[in-house]
């Protein structure tokens, strides 16, 4: 019964959301990296990835918010874990992921899911997991590391605002439609780099099956194989005829939608 009673509550929720406009600013701060802050209309801050120690990419004078609401981590891989149980414990911040990896994780506040699986934050967003094509092993050591779940992307739906996709670390996959279909994202953050993820090539591709509106590139020359480059990206979309627009961002830079 309370399963029914929450499953029916987020149906409402994401209805609701889809049905109000744009109404405010919502602010997107790239790290570097996969690493992200979004900043919704009503105030709610959300790090994804929050690669910020180690991260050869992130500014060195970066200031976090004073209170972090959430963190979305799409995978276990250390460059996206990052800092996020650090972070975790010092703002009491939910963590989002894959069910395996936040246990890992062991932090107080968590909502472990898998693809399919939607959560509230506070009132104004709700955050959607869907499917990666990645790897996800948990520890410094590869040889060593722990199962940390399925590598997930995240659709976050902003009431007053943009819906936002992260795709984590992937490669293009067919069923991206599906997910443009599902949650009309209008701004993706899509990882260009290659060898660990897709390319250019195959990022302009996903913004065609996704149908987005802007691309914000991610996840290419923090580390010598992401040879991929916004400038191909361009290149690349004007290929595949897509509509999409580039917004290139510098670590550190935050911009409003």
């Amino acid at each position: 019964m309370i399963r029914s009673i929450v499953l029916a509550s987020l149906i409402c929720a994401s209805a609701a959301l889809a049905q109000t406009p744009a109404t405010g600013k919502t602010e997107i701060t790239w790290i570097g990296h996969a690493a992200f802050l979004l900043k919704t209309p009503a105030g709610t801050t959300i790090a994804i990835d929050p690669f910020i120690k180690g991260n050869p990419t992130a500014p060195k004078d970066l200031k976090l918010p004073a209170k972090i609401d959430a963190i979305l981590v799409t995978h276990a891989h250390g460059d996206h874990v990052g800092d996020a149980k650090e972070l975790a414990d010092k703002h009491g911040a939910v963590v989002i992921g894959s069910f395996e990896l936040v246990s890992l994780l062991a932090v107080k506040n968590n909502a472990g899911g898998n693809a399919g699986g939607t959560v509230a934050v506070k009132d104004d967003v709700l955050v959607h997991m869907v499917e990666a094509v990645h790897s996800s092993g948990f520890g410094a050591d590869p040889a060593k590391a722990q199962y940390g779940g399925a590598p997930l992307g995240f659709v976050i739906q902003i009431k007053g605002g943009p819906t936002v996709y992260h795709a984590g670390d992937t490669d293009v996959f067919a069923s991206m439609q599906l997910i443009g279909t599902r949650y009309q994202p209008t701004i993706g953050l899509l990882p260009i780099g290659g060898h660990f993820t897709m390319d250019p090539e195959g990022a302009a591709l996903a913004a065609k099956l996704l149908g987005l509106k802007t691309v914000i590139p991610m996840h290419f020359a923090t580390f010598p194989p992401l040879v991929g480059t916004p400038a191909q990206l361009k290149d690349s979309l004007k290929k595949a005829k897509s509509t999409a627009t580039v917004v290139e961002m510098k670590p550190g830079e935050t911009k409003t939608f």
